[in-house]
């Protein structure tokens, strides 16, 4: 399904691989480059009702597979159409950290559900709608637990062969989908991450001609993470408000158009 007049970037990658920080970086390069809104979120949690349901999946009782699934997809119904959609139709960049095929990797893949039932619950709660374009910062599993701090949600106790059949099954969704998927090595620095995500996406939204890669890089030195990236399965921490701040809801980043 179209993304409207709006322009809808996704982050997806295992846990600790840094999606949270280039989601944050990503989002407030592209309000000053393009004089547009943006929108940063994230699943679970982009909403109210997200909050809650994050507390669940993350840090409630025990579920099976299949509950887990559906909490996922009930959240990301209610973040499309309360938030996501709405910022697309009135014009807006929306980027938001994890989205439909992190549940396909992790309840598909790493629970082993069908990948097709989970596909295709997502793509119903969300009326089919799909990313532009989806950046797959990719390192092994192993490496990125490394990185994490605090304590471990029950998705990031998973297991080893849990986040390796995750991990797969994000690598074959790009394969197979090139045109929407960037893969992006996620075990370089945060300058040349950002500075990959940002030339393919200039090129994407026509900044070719003003946007080089001595450009995209600009600032990155004054623009960094305040927290490790140590973001749990399906969600990050605080997507940026309007005033910049860590604040727990989704908010523009940048002046509206």
């Amino acid at each position: 399904m179209s993304n409207g007049p709006g322009f809808f970037v996704s982050f997806e990658g295992g846990d600790g691989v840094g999606k949270t920080t280039h989601v944050r970086l990503l989002g407030g390069w592209l309000a000053e480059v393009t004089g547009r809104e943006v929108v940063t979120t994230r699943e679970p949690g982009g909403t109210a009702l997200g909050v809650e349901l994050r507390r669940l999946v993350q840090h409630g009782e025990d579920m099976d597979a299949r509950t887990e699934a559906l909490l996922y997809a009930a959240d990301r119904a209610h973040h499309v159409a309360s938030l996501v959609r709405p910022a697309l139709e009135r014009g807006a960049i929306v980027v938001t950290d994890r989205y439909l095929d992190s549940s396909v990797a992790y309840q598909a893949g790493g629970r082993e559900l069908s990948e097709a039932e989970v596909e295709g619950m997502s793509l119903w709660a969300t009326g089919g709608l799909l990313p532009a374009v989806t950046v797959l910062l990719d390192v092994d599993p192993l490496v990125a637990a490394r990185r994490l701090t605090g304590e471990p949600d029950r998705l990031e106790r998973a297991g080893d062969d849990f986040h390796r059949r995750a991990r797969d099954t994000f690598l074959r969704r790009a394969a197979e989908d090139p045109v929407r998927w960037l893969v992006v090595d996620a075990s370089g620095s945060i300058d040349d991450i950002q500075a990959q995500v940002r030339v393919d996406l200039a090129a994407r939204l026509d900044l070719t001609p003003v946007v080089d890669e001595a450009v995209a890089v600009r600032d990155l030195g004054t623009i960094r993470p305040d927290r490790a990236d140590d973001e749990p399965v399906d969600g990050g921490p605080e997507a940026v408000g309007a005033d910049g701040e860590a604040d727990g809801v989704p908010g523009p980043v940048g002046d509206a158009p």
